[in-house]
Formats: C-alpha cells, structure tokens, sequence
C-alpha cells in the first residue's frame, strides 16, 4: 500500500462539498510511510469519534473541519473501527466503510457501459449484504455527469457524511455503509457539474416512502414463492391458442382500504369467481400522484408502497398463481415526470431524456421521454422488464403507450420534431429498444408475454423481430397488439341510434378486414372510461332497459370476436358512471333492492357465464390467429342491424354468432347454419336472469335443407332485440352454464 500524503486543503473542501471523485483515496486508513496510519473519519453530526484497533487500543480524532475528523495510529495495518458519539451522550460503535473494495466488479461494470447488463438490479440500488464478516447495504448509481455523489439516509442522520466513489468511465457511483440494514430509508446526494446539489431518489430502488415521502427504501426480499408449476408450465402453449380473458384493475381502487395481502384474498375470490384467466394491474411502480393512476412513474424497481411492501406485492402475485390466474402488469416505458427528486435531469444534465429538446418533451402529458438511443437508458428499461417477470413472477407486461414512442413527430406539429437519418418520422432508437425488449423477455422470462398499446397501423407489431417487412424493418416481436380500431369503431357503432346503424354496419365488420395481419387483444379498458367519457353503459343510447340490454349484446359480441378480451372493472356489472380512482367501482349497485339500478347483476352474470362458456368452447380461441378459425354468415343485412358469423375450432366444430342491434324482435328469422342436423341455442343475452326480457330459441333447432346465405342448410330463428345468441350443434354442446341457471348473488 502506498503512503499517503498529507490531506490537501483543496481536497477537504471537495470531499465537504460532496464534489470529489475518489474519497476513499482520503478518508478512512492510510499508511503515512513512517510505520504510522492515519484515519480520517466523516462523520458531521458528531461530537467526537475514537478510531479502535483489534487489540483495543483507543486513539482520540481531532476535529479539523465541518465534521472531518483525524488522527494518527501506531503501525501500519488498516483495520479499525469507530467508536462515536453525538449529541445524546451514547458512543456508538460503527465500522469505517472506507476500507472495503468496491462491490461491483469489472464484467458487471463491462456489461453497465455496453448496455447489456440484463440482471442490473442486482448490481446498481441498494443491496443487504456481508463483506468480511461486516453487515451494511452497498450502494450503486449511475450519474456519469456529477463532480460528486453521496448517500444521505436515516443511517447517517441525513448528513453529507458518506461521499461515494466514482467507478471510472463507466459512470457508476458505489460505497458500502457498514450497519445499514433493510428498511433504511436514503436518497443520493448529487453535486453536478456547474455546482448544483440535487437529492435523487435511487433509481433502482426496490422500495419506497409511502407518498408523499419521496426516500428510498433498503429492502431485501424474505418471500418464498410456491408457484413453481405455474411458472414451469405458464410457456407451454402459446397464448393464441389458448383461452385469455383479462379483468383490468386499479389496484388502489378495486375496494379502496385494501392492501396487496388482502387483495390476494378478496381480488383472487373476486376474479376466479367471474371465470377471469388473467388480471392486468395498472401501473404498480411507485409514482408520487394518485391521480396518475400510476402512469407517471418515479420508482421504476418498486411497486407502490401505498398497498404495503414488495413481498406483500409477490404475495398476491402468488395467489393469484394458485388459483390459476395470470397476472398482467401496465408498463410505461415511453416516459417519466418532471419531479425534481426523480429522474428529470437526474446528474444535473439530461441523462435518462435526450438532450435534444424537441425529443425530450413529451406533449400529450407533460413528462419527459426516455432516450430510447442511449444504451444504458435501454439497459435500465430492459432490465426492469426483465424484473418484473422474473422476480415478481409476472407473467405479461402490457407496454404502455407504444405508438408514442415509434413516431418522432408523434403528437408534434410541424418544425417541432427532427427526422431520422434517413429523413423519416420513425424513432429508429425506440424501434431497436422496443426489439430488445420482447427478444430480451422472451429469452430471460420463458413464458411471459409482452402485449403492445399501439394505436396506428405501423406493421409487424406482434411480427417476429427477425422477419423483415416490406417497409424494411424487422417485426417487433410482441405476442398480442391491442386492437384500439376494433374498440373506436364498434363503440361508435354501438353509440349510434339503431334507426341510423344500417349507414354504418361497416364500423363493427371492418376490423375482421385486417384481423390476422396482427395477434390482437381487443380491449375495453380504463381509457374509454375516463375523462368524461362516462362508463361504458351511459354510451349507448335509449333507455335504461335499452342501454343495458346492448352493452350484454356487446360483451357477446366481443367474447365470439377473434381476438382476445378486456374489460375494465366496473364495467362488469354496468357501472354507470366514469372511474373514480378514489371512489372505486360502484359495487353498491348490486344491491337490487336499490330500486333505480336494476340488472346490474344480471350483466355480471352474462359476463361470468361468457368466461365459463368461452373457457370451454375452442372453437372461441384454438384457431383465434388464423382465418381457417372464423367465416361470416351474412353481413349485408344492414337495414335490420343484424349480422352472424361462425368460429370454428380444429376440429371444425363451430359456434354460430347471431347478432341483432335493432331494439326489433325478428321472429323466423333464417340464418344459414353449417352442416349439422340440429343445433342448441347456448347462449342469449336476453335471458331473464341476465335482466333481459328472455325471448328464446328453446329446445332442438332443426336444421333443413333451405339454402340460405351460401349454405345448403338453414334454420329459422327468433332474434330477441339489441341482444346476441349463440348456437352449437345439438349432440353434446360444450359444458357451460345454462341461461336459465340460478340467478347471480
């Protein structure tokens, strides 16, 4: 070990000011070269420190300046620690953290500068862990554009008292505090370049204050999962041939006063009980506004504190997995709030955002884009993807707002934004992130899923990302892609009048046009809720009877369409106002003895009933990405708002659709069926136990040889109106609930 030379006045005032690159050159043990050490101790809040050799031999510090403290040992081995006392009284022992290597080594600092460190949570944040028989938490982050770097924290009484050391090109700030444990809360102390002092949340945290606490939390996990044949076997088949039906939830609103533990009770009865395969969280990463509905995330590593800690979060995802539901989780990696204790200008420069400002703003929501170009910015997302799955078990992230972050002028007017290099509008950067990202999950989270919101028509969304388009650009890779068309266009259908539907059938057959150029999901999400746009139900028109009855013929509809499904909470039992992120749904309408609401269960028990019956019926979902899985019947009977389709399964068994949007019962109606002697209506949405006035094909339909659309065989229905029905072949339809089934309680 070299000797020391003498601490520098220019050196004390950098290490003060927390502007120093390398303090442990400084502070803690060093050879003096004449059989001495000296120790230099920071320690700011102090009334004296006493450094103490193994052997017990005490040697006073003198106090040099604003917390500084030195003194000289007799000989030249450097393990010590501190005996100091505050303004109590009580001397405290603590460890000098000056003395221990840094924690990250050179392949994880390698693969930092590249991009491409995949596992990034377990280096950079803060982690509990043991270094030569010694217990503290190391501390890591990247701030490449700071003079200096501290952590503050409970454990130093938010004092400037442990200044970090800068790990070289790579950007990386590291220190070990010896006694730090978990549940401490800290921030990063930032000294930028032109002088400014910042205090940062961790980035990587995987905890946080409850809001609106803005610290970081020490955590370590203690939870041991139980879901292994879940996560075995949640890869094993591919989502488009399988059964999903997602319920979207709020989880701070679901039942407001509910926290994660016992959430994973009622939410699980909840959601198992309605024939739910999956639930979809919005966001659960900490954010510091409510209001955001978690879309403005601050803690990117950290589901929110509100609901309790991380392993109450793995607690519900787990019995979530017992009961056999998958769990989605609203991701955002398109853009990130101004909150100055976040990731806005985190080192005192653009960092996490482009430095070009007409890249960096984002003008629908007033928060900063990430550099999607930058690779360590890609590495932070891809990482905290990669997170999610694996350490939380997550088995799907939905990408939020993907459109976004594709268009440079997304958004922007003319003169606002600067093309590519090839003089385009598409964000190149975003388009190799967006790659990275469901190549990245699929390797490292077998299994899970990744589901775009994507609003335009930009090609090969859920295509392989190393098949290459027409337009030159590899596919993206996501497995499924929200259909937004099919949901703008059947809801202004659906919104019309019914006199006027005949101009506009089109809207509601358009989206089978295009249908298998992508995976889709087709979503009624908390976006067609808010805002002001009232709940689904105050979308139709009519009267009540007439508002309910087409929103039970619209769930119908969407459960037979190809294409998976979603539905916002709330909307499962026709709520009839917008979400309320602090009311939470209405569930008091389902008291019928409330005498202006009722059928709000009879709506809940159609959707229950479309859940088991969809379950149960492949023709719905085996075939779902392919066109040999889907057929019209008859389209061009506009003028009675009536429509009818088939789906078949791989066997071709098929599942007959018949659609009436008029408010007009239409009896004898003819419908040509495929070849099947005899078919069972299954399903009605004007089934009394679903509120509505139970006009029925009852028994055996009788298929005859009357040709009709297309078909050599043909049946005569009665079409209850603003209602759908569904009928199978006769010899042993699907298990499933009957319509005349006990009512829903």
């Amino acid at each position: 070990m070299r000797a020391t030379t003498p601490l520098a006045d220019v050196d004390l005032d950098r290490i003060l000011a927390g502007a120093h690159h390398d303090p442990h050159s400084l502070l803690g043990a060093h050879p003096t070269g004449d059989g001495h050490t000296v120790v230099r101790a920071l320690r700011p809040l102090a009334r004296t420190v006493v450094a103490v050799r193994p052997t017990g031999e005490r040697v006073p510090l003198t106090h040099r300046r604003d917390g500084l403290f030195t003194g000289t040992l007799p000989g030249t081995g450097t393990d010590h620690h501190l005996l100091v006392t505050y303004d109590d009284g009580v001397e405290r022992a603590q460890h000098d953290g000056y003395r221990f290597p840094p924690t990250l080594g050179d392949i994880d600092l390698h693969l930092i500068s590249e991009g491409r460190h995949e596992l990034l949570w377990r280096v950079l944040g803060s982690r509990v862990r043991t270094l030569d028989g010694v217990t503290g938490t190391s501390f890591a982050v990247w701030a490449p554009h700071a003079q200096g770097v501290r952590v503050a924290g409970d454990f130093n009484g938010w004092s400037g008292a442990h200044p970090m050391r800068s790990l070289g090109s790579s950007g990386v700030w590291e220190l070990f505090v010896p006694g730090a444990g978990a549940g401490t809360r800290y921030k990063y102390e930032i000294r930028t370049r032109d002088g400014r002092l910042l205090q940062k949340a961790d980035p990587l945290a995987r905890a946080a204050e409850v809001p609106p606490g803005t610290a970081s939390v020490v955590h370590t996990s203690a939870y041991v999962w139980g879901d292994d044949a879940w996560m075995a076997s949640r890869g094993g088949t591919s989502c488009r041939t399988r059964p999903l039906s997602v319920y979207e939830v709020h989880l701070p609103s679901w039942r407001p006063g509910l926290d994660y533990r016992r959430l994973a009770t009622e939410l699980t009865e909840y959601v198992t009980g309605m024939g739910f395969t999956h639930v979809e969280f919005m966001p659960v990463m900490e954010h510091p506004f409510g209001g955001s509905w978690g879309y403005q995330v601050t803690g990117f590593f950290a589901p929110t504190s509100r609901l309790g800690d991380p392993d109450d979060f793995r607690y519900l995802v787990d019995s979530l997995h017992a009961a056999g539901i998958g769990v989605i989780l609203d991701w955002v990696p398109a853009h990130f709030p101004r909150d100055d204790f976040a990731l806005a200008r985190f080192d005192g420069e653009p960092l996490y955002e482009p430095a070009d400002p007409r890249r960096a703003h984002h003008p629908d929501w007033g928060t900063l884009e990430f550099d999607h170009g930058r690779r360590e910015v890609r590495n932070f997302l891809v990482a905290n993807a990669v997170y999610w799955c694996t350490e939380f078990h997550v088995d799907a992230l939905r990408v939020d707002a993907v459109a976004s972050m594709l268009y440079l002028d997304y958004s922007r007017p003319p003169g606002g934004w600067s093309p590519n290099r090839h003089g385009g509008n598409q964000n190149l950067d975003a388009v190799a992130f967006l790659q990275e990202l469901t190549d990245t999950v699929r390797r490292a989270a077998p299994g899970a899923l990744t589901i775009a919101e994507e609003s335009t028509a930009w090609p090969g969304v859920t295509r392989p990302t190393y098949e290459v388009g027409d337009d030159g650009f590899g596919g993206l890779g996501f497995d499924l892609k929200w259909n937004l068309g099919w949901m703008h266009d059947t809801l202004g259908y659906l919104a019309r009048d019914p006199v006027h539907r005949a101009w506009h059938q089109d809207e509601i057959t358009f989206a089978l046009v295009y249908a298998y150029s992508e995976h889709y999901l087709l979503p009624l999400s908390h976006d067609e809720v808010v805002h002001g746009k009232g709940a689904l139900v105050a979308k139709m028109p009519g009267d009540w009877w007439q508002r309910r009855a087409t929103l039970r013929a619209l769930y119908a509809f969407m459960w037979a369409h190809p294409g998976k499904q979603l539905l916002f909470m709330g909307q499962e039992f026709a709520q009839g106002e917008e979400f309320d992120h602090d009311a939470g749904p209405q569930w008091w309408v389902l008291d019928e003895a409330w005498p202006a609401h009722p059928g709000h269960r009879g709506v809940r028990a159609l959707v229950r009933d479309l859940n088991t019956r969809y379950r149960a019926t492949p023709a719905l979902w085996e075939l779902d990405a392919e066109p040999a899985g889907f057929s019209w019947i008859d389209t061009s009977h506009a003028e009675a708002n009536v429509l009818s389709f088939v789906r078949h399964d791989a066997a071709g068994r098929p599942l007959v659709v018949v659609a009436n949007f008029s408010p007009v019962v239409r009896t004898g109606y003819r419908v040509g069926l495929p070849d099947a002697p005899a078919w069972r209506e299954v399903l009605n949405t004007d089934a009394a136990r679903y509120g509505g006035g139970d006009i029925r094909n009852a028994g055996v339909l009788r298929s005859e040889p009357v040709p009709w659309h297309g078909r050599a065989h043909s049946a005569a229905l009665t079409l209850p109106p603003l209602a759908v029905v569904w009928l199978e072949p006769a010899d042993g339809a699907a298990a499933g609930p009957r319509e005349d089934g006990p009512d829903d309680h």
